[in-house]
């Protein structure tokens, strides 16, 4: 599976996303408040990634509350904010905030979107995953937290309905975003997720990431804020 995973990188870009993907020169030049993240190589960063065996044992996707009101007083909810925050032409904010117009660039398969309704927020971690890896034993407020993080800009992100399906509770052993160009932007953020609320990975998992840290996305730096 792993090596499957692999035959669609071919030469690749890495993106250069806030509090993620960096090389390390970009790092280093970072702004004040970024260089204040946690920031390491993606082989050191998969290293403080905990081991464990994943279990799915009561998970129900209502576990994890959302999308709530958000983290502004807008009269958004979390998944219009992150639509929002993500535009690359701001769309019109109406009634309800209803959105009408704007684009939008879905970093997994390179598409641009002008139909908010066509997008879907994805969880860069599933829920179910998260459930799996350690969200089982939190709270229903940290699963709350969890599923409405906008503290950092790689938690939820905004794609095509299509690749969010596509992907479903799949992890990068067994799914990656099909445009290769992402590839290595989009393992740098799961790991940045799993560190940001301590999840952990299972073996396999593991060393998915470990081939992709070893190979063509040796040069990814990866930086994460601890979640509250």
């Amino acid at each position: 599976m792993i090596n499957h995973l692999l035959r669609g990188f071919g030469a690749l870009s890495l993106a250069i996303v806030p509090l993620v993907a960096f090389t390390p020169a970009q790092a280093a030049q970072a702004p004040q408040g970024l260089r204040a993240a946690e920031v390491t190589t993606l082989a050191d960063a998969i290293g403080q990634v905990r081991v464990d065996d994943e279990d799915r044992t009561g998970y129900t996707r209502s576990s994890f509350k959302h999308w709530n009101s958000g983290d502004l007083a807008d009269g958004c909810n979390t998944r219009n904010e992150v639509l929002l925050a993500e535009a690359i032409t701001a769309p019109v904010v109406g009634a309800g905030c209803k959105l009408t117009g704007g684009v939008w660039l879905s970093y997994y398969d390179g598409q641009q979107v002008t139909d908010p309704g066509a997008l879907d927020i994805d969880h860069m971690v599933p829920l179910a995953e998260a459930w799996d890896s350690g969200a089982s034993a939190w709270t229903p407020a940290r699963r709350e937290a969890y599923a409405n993080d906008q503290g950092a800009a790689t938690s939820l992100v905004a794609v095509t309905a299509r690749t969010n399906r596509q992907k479903s509770d799949q992890d990068p052993a067994e799914w990656l975003p099909p445009a290769p160009e992402a590839q290595c932007r989009y393992v740098g953020e799961w790991v940045a997720t799993k560190l940001r609320w301590q999840l952990s990975a299972d073996a396999i998992e593991l060393e998915a990431l470990k081939v992709f840290a070893d190979g063509p996305c040796e040069e990814t730096v990866v930086s994460y804020k601890p979640a509250p």
